[in-house]
């Protein structure tokens, strides 16, 4: 109802406006002059039969007869004709302005307007954030501006900004918090999180060093045991990521929803998912072209560049194998991981595209391989198609 009432007082506001200005242009007294006109020209003749009875000298002659004329030429001027029609159009004008103005807002507002949703002013949007996140972001930004001492504003925002992928400012954001408020578990996990997604996947030695921090503090926590085991596979050592992932899965519960990616992860760096120990003698635990066990002890005990090109041998006969029979879902997510942890991301990139080509997008298997892509950073272009 308030809307409405607010509605017909700015119509009524703006019509008054309207024909104000109007009114007052036509308000203006319109000044007839013919009668003055007449007593000019009355006194011009006069000016004549003086000078011809010789009253007035011919010099004062012509010196009145130019100031009347003057003033006869004024007076003509100032006459205006037809006033009457001007008058006209402005009824027509004011009458439409009372007529359509009111019924042209109300119309533009039924037609673009949303009168259903409840108002909502700005300051009580922004004491009720919980509807807003941008809101809720912005307040907090506000705040911070002013006080940005304010530790526990950094730590309940930076998280927000993680989850915006606003990466940088969640990294400046946990900073500021553990220098406000002191180290914790969480906010070493969040910077360690935010340094990743900054690097687009990578763990870099500082990032290390975060994750290390907080697992001394949290020892038991998943998240960040499993951080530390994708850097050890991020750098090659196989042998002791496939024992921290197991390790992750021997300390979780059956029923964890990150066994799947743990699995993933064991089978990518050599061994058996969980449960696999029970398969038929003589089947393969894992998928095509696993290292084996001996596979994985002689990697020990080469340097890196050997190590680096036995790992690629394996990556290629993988390849070779899901070329021939591309049926295989969890060897495309291991090749295409394969590739990542390479470095190689064009080959990474059509890995995924073929993986796709095998198992599309709107099953649930092409949306892992997706969701794949995006957490180790490569662009599926053309992938989707």
């Amino acid at each position: 109802m308030i809307i409405w009432l607010s509605f017909a007082v700015l119509a009524t506001a703006t019509t008054a406006a309207l024909l104000h200005a109007l009114s007052s242009s036509r308000a203006r007294p319109v000044r007839d002059n013919s009668n003055a006109t007449r007593v000019y020209r009355d006194q011009l003749l006069e000016l004549d039969r003086e000078l011809t009875a010789g009253r007035i000298m011919p010099s004062e002659y012509e010196l009145a007869k130019a100031e009347i004329a003057r003033r006869l030429f004024k007076a003509a001027d100032d006459i205006t004709p037809g006033g009457e029609p001007p008058s006209r159009i402005n009824a027509a004008v004011r009458l439409s302005i009372v007529a359509f103005l009111p019924l042209l807002s109300i119309g533009m507002y039924v037609a673009l307007g949303r009168p259903e949703l409840p108002s909502m002013p700005l300051q009580k949007r922004l004491d009720n954030p919980d509807r807003d996140l941008a809101v809720l972001v912005r307040k907090t930004e506000m705040h911070l501006a002013r006080y940005p001492e304010d530790g526990r504003g950094w730590d309940v925002i930076a998280p927000v900004y993680l989850r915006l992928n606003r990466a940088d400012d969640a990294e400046k954001a946990y900073r500021n918090a553990i220098r406000q408020l002191g180290l914790n578990a969480g906010r070493l996990r969040g910077m360690a999180e935010a340094l990743m997604a900054e690097s687009n996947g990578k763990i870099t030695e500082e990032t290390r060093q975060a994750l290390e921090r907080s697992l001394s503090i949290e020892p038991n926590n998943p998240r960040t045991r499993f951080y530390i085991a994708l850097g050890m596979e991020q750098a090659g050592k196989m042998v002791d990521a496939r024992a921290a992932f197991e390790a992750i899965v021997k300390d979780s519960p059956a029923d964890a929803p990150w066994l799947p990616l743990l699995n993933q992860h064991i089978a990518m760096n050599g061994g058996a998912p969980a449960g696999a120990d029970q398969a038929a003698p003589g089947a393969s635990a894992a998928a095509p072209a696993n290292p084996t066990q001996q596979d994985m002890a002689a990697a020990e005990t080469m340097n890196a560049g050997d190590r680096q090109q036995m790992i690629r041998g394996m990556v290629e006969s993988l390849d070779a194998k899901l070329s021939e029979d591309p049926n295989n879902f969890e060897g495309w997510v291991r090749l295409v991981r394969s590739y990542a942890v390479l470095n190689d991301k064009d080959r990474a990139a059509g890995a995924l595209k073929r993986g796709l080509a095998a198992f599309p997008p709107p099953g649930e298997q092409g949306s892992q391989l997706l969701a794949l892509a995006r957490e180790l950073g490569i662009a599926p272009e053309g992938a989707t198609q």
